[in-house]
């Protein structure tokens, strides 16, 4: 079975969805048992999602779709846009005028 279908089913998990078809949880555990790759992905990904709910002050929230989707509002909020360029800053080669 190749890998991205089960790191695909994996994130579905992770996100309280259904698994793709055709994909059991039995077949995906199969395949964790014998793939190292796709046992680091998965431990990787649930290491990223309960950061993020930290970081969002809601470690509680694991299964509730509305706080992930607060998550992702207050994400874009601080997203870092580009601000205007101040005299002496940067030449379009990257150097520092001056």
């Amino acid at each position: 079975m190749l890998c991205t279908r089960i790191r695909t089913a994996l994130s579905a998990r992770l996100d309280g969805e259904e698994l793709p078809p055709g994909l059991t949880a039995r077949r995906i555990e199969t395949h964790l048992a014998d793939c190292r790759d796709c046992r680091r992905w998965e431990a990787q990904s649930r290491a990223l999602t309960a950061g993020l709910r930290r970081a969002a002050g809601h470690p509680e929230d694991d299964d509730d779709p509305a706080a992930a989707d607060a998550l992702l509002a207050r994400l874009r909020e601080v997203a870092v846009r580009p601000g205007p360029v101040s005299p002496g800053g940067a030449d379009s080669g990257g150097n520092r005028a001056g």
